[in-house]
């Protein structure tokens, strides 16, 4: 997709990838954080930060999920971006870029307002703070957390999806499902390399197997309540049938195959605000216009079945009260 070395661009993506073929994934550059102190220097307040996303990519749908789900949708600015031509490209042609006068066309204008120097990816999600003119962050993990908590006072009451008492576990199981899952899916997919692809692709169905137990016994990842842990696992899951099984070569199972993984899938979908933040023709094409992946750029019509309206049976298992 390309890159800015000291502020210009190039569609250099060599260093994606080790000399043995392996998919690398790039370490996000800007890891402020938004602190509801009134002496921060990202204090949360309303009106000031904007969201730069997208909808196919499912990093950049976790904080897409949390800003509705924690009632942020007046508070944070959403600006969406799609791929094309010098990596993310604005939807609209007349975006200015809050706190700024500068008209933005592509994404990677963003990340030289903030560092007119800057070397690396531009990627989304981008968190902007139009009163000091730079990118708060530009990692997914840490803005859902701070969607999780810092506008808690300026916010609609929501689900604390990182309770204290859960923190530990919580982290454990991202860390984990990252690893062979959220990423795993990638590793295989991007992978020039034979070995490296198998290695992944092994990876992935490990921890589909694993949540498939884990979710025969709970209803959710972490025990009886949604979770970040689920929210963090929900936009690959949501991706598989419709992406991962087919563009991406991960086709030992599909998802529809686990019986308690796809309806715990359904379940997550079928909670208040999800279903509008899931956008299945997006994502599908977001994956097969990849010319690394389908050179012929032609769409699949399928799959039938991937029906996430349908009943699951998640009920069975308590819920605990939010």
């Amino acid at each position: 997709m390309g890159m800015l070395v000291d502020g210009k661009w190039t569609e250099d993506d060599s260093s994606k990838f080790t000399k043995k073929g392996d998919f690398v994934r790039n370490k996000s550059t800007f890891r402020n954080w938004i602190k509801s102190d009134a002496g921060a220097e990202f204090p949360a307040e309303p009106n000031r930060y904007v969201l730069y996303s997208t909808r196919s990519c499912p990093w950049a749908h976790r904080t897409l999920l949390y800003r509705g789900l924690k009632n942020l949708e007046d508070i944070i600015q959403l600006e969406l971006v799609g791929e094309g031509e010098q990596g993310y490209r604005h939807l609209e042609e007349a975006h200015i870029v809050p706190g700024t006068d500068h008209r933005l066309t592509f994404l990677h204008e963003v990340y030289t307002l903030a560092d007119g120097n800057y070397t690396g990816r531009c990627t989304v999600p981008t968190l902007w703070d139009s009163k000091n003119k730079t990118i708060v962050n530009n990692e997914s993990a840490d803005i859902i957390r701070m969607f999780n908590t810092a506008f808690n006072d300026i916010a609609a009451a929501s689900p604390d999806y990182c309770p204290k008492h859960l923190e530990e576990q919580i982290n454990e199981m991202n860390q984990y499902v990252y690893e062979k899952f959220n990423n795993g899916v990638y590793r295989a997919g991007f992978s020039t390399d034979q070995q490296a692809y198998e290695i992944a692709y092994d990876d992935v169905f490990e921890a589909m197997d694993r949540m498939e137990s884990i979710l025969s016994e709970q209803r959710y990842l972490c025990g009886d309540q949604i979770t970040e842990a689920d929210w963090r696992a929900f936009p690959t899951l949501s991706r598989f049938d419709n992406a991962y099984h087919y563009v991406f070569k991960c086709n030992k199972k599909r998802l529809r195959d686990y019986p308690n993984l796809w309806a715990y899938t359904r379940d997550l979908y079928q909670q208040p605000k999800v279903a509008d933040l899931c956008y299945p023709e997006a994502l599908k094409g977001g994956y097969w216009y990849l010319k690394r992946v389908n050179p012929l750029g032609t769409i699949p019509k399928g799959p039938d079945g991937v029906d996430f309206n349908e009943p699951h049976d998640r009920g069975r298992f308590a819920q605990a009260a939010e």
